[in-house]
C-alpha cells in the first residue's frame, strides 16, 4: 500500500496530466511530491498552485544536468514527459526517447522500486507519425527496463491545464466568428476526463499494480462535431460552427506552420483525427475502483470550475 508520506517524483509533471495529478496528490493527502520539468513557465504555475510541493527545473533528455539526484529515496515514479506536437522528428526522439532512457538510468541508480508509466493509446494506432513512432519506442523501453511498473495507454485526454487539444479548441472558439470542422466532422473519438486517469494512476500507486498494460479509454464514443458542440454549449460561444473541404482544412494548416514554428494543431495530427481509430474498452471503473464521469459533466467542470478552469498553460 502507498504511504501518504513516501516521496512520489513526477518526470514531465507540469503538463495536463501533471498539473491535475498533483492537484488530486494533494487533495488526498499526499505530502513529498517531486516535480522535474523544463517548461519554465508552466513549473512556475505549478509553484504558485502548490507551494508545498518541491518543482525543479530540469531537461531530461539531458543527461549531464545534474537532475538524478533527486531520484534518491524515492519511493516511486509516475513518468508523464511526452512530446505531443512539432513539425520535426528530433524533439520527439529527445524528450520521448532520450529522456526516457535517462529516467530509467536514474531509477535503476537510486533503486527506485516503483514506475508508473504513461504511455498512449497511439501505440495500438493506424497512425504513422512521429508522435506514434516515438511513444510506441518508449513504452518498450520501459517494458525492457526490468523496474516493477505498470502501463497506462490513455486516449485523448481533456481536462483543467489543456494547453492543447480540446483546450485549445475551446479557446479558438471564443476568438473566431466560424469555427471550421475538416470535411462532416464525424470523426469517432474516445475522450478520457483527465480527472479519471488521475485517479486511475493514484488507483495505481495505492495498490502497486504491476506487471500489466492497460488501455484507458473515455467510455463514450463522441464524433469529433459533437465534441465541439459540447464545448460550444459548455463556454456559451457564439461561433459559428462550419464544415469545410478536409483538403481545404489540411492546407490551411500547412500554412499556418509556415508562420507559427510551434502550431497547436499540424496536419499530422489532421491526419490521425481522420484515423479510423477503435481503442479497447476495459472495465477500469472495476479494475482500478474508480467512477467514470458522464462526457458532458466533465466538460462542464473543464470549462466552469471556478478555481482551475480559466487557467492555462504555455505551449
Amino acid at each position: 500500500m502507498q504511504n501518504l508520506l513516501h516521496k512520489i517524483v513526477l518526470p514531465g509533471g507540469a503538463g495536463l496530466v501533471g498539473q491535475n495529478l498533483v492537484a488530486q496528490l494533494i487533495n488526498n493527502g499526499h505530502s513529498n511530491l517531486l516535480v522535474l520539468d523544463k517548461h519554465r513557465a508552466n513549473l512556475e504555475m505549478l509553484r504558485r498552485l502548490h507551494p508545498e510541493i518541491t518543482a525543479i527545473y530540469a531537461d531530461l533528455a539531458d543527461s549531464s544536468g545534474g537532475w538524478q539526484h533527486q531520484f534518491a529515496d524515492a519511493d516511486s515514479v509516475i513518468m508523464l514527459q511526452a512530446q505531443i506536437g512539432d513539425l520535426y522528428l528530433d524533439p520527439f526522439v529527445r524528450n520521448n526517447v532520450a529522456s526516457t532512457k535517462n529516467v530509467l538510468h536514474a531509477m535503476k541508480k537510486y533503486d527506485v522500486k516503483y514506475l508508473v508509466h504513461i504511455s498512449s493509446s497511439v501505440v495500438e494506432s493506424v497512425a504513422n507519425d512521429f508522435y506514434t513512432n516515438t511513444k510506441k519506442e518508449q513504452e518498450e523501453l520501459v517494458l525492457q527496463s526490468g523496474i516493477d511498473c505498470v502501463v497506462l495507454r490513455p486516449t485523448l485526454m481533456f481536462g483543467w491545464f489543456d494547453r492543447k487539444h480540446l483546450g485549445w479548441l475551446s479557446r479558438f472558439m471564443k476568438k473566431v466568428p466560424i469555427f471550421p470542422i475538416p470535411g462532416d466532422g464525424k470523426y469517432m473519438r474516445q475522450p478520457l476526463y483527465v480527472g479519471d486517469f488521475c485517479s486511475i494512476i493514484e488507483s495505481c500507486l495505492k495498490n502497486r499494480i504491476s506487471g500489466k498494460t492497460y488501455n484507458i479509454t473515455g467510455f463514450e464514443k463522441v464524433d469529433y462535431i459533437d465534441i465541439i458542440k459540447e464545448i460550444k454549449r459548455a463556454t456559451r460561444s457564439h461561433s459559428l460552427i462550419l464544415n469545410i473541404p478536409y483538403s481545404l482544412f489540411s492546407f490551411l494548416l500547412k500554412t499556418w506552420a509556415i508562420f507559427d514554428k510551434n502550431p497547436p494543431f499540424t496536419a499530422q495530427q489532421l491526419k490521425a483525427l481522420v484515423a479510423h481509430d477503435e481503442f479497447e474498452v476495459i472495465d477500469w471503473p472495476g479494475i482500478f475502483n474508480v467512477q467514470a464521469t458522464p462526457f458532458a459533466k466533465a466538460i462542464n467542470i473543464t470549462f466552469n470550475d471556478p478555481k482551475y478552469s480559466k487557467i492555462v498553460l504555455e505551449f
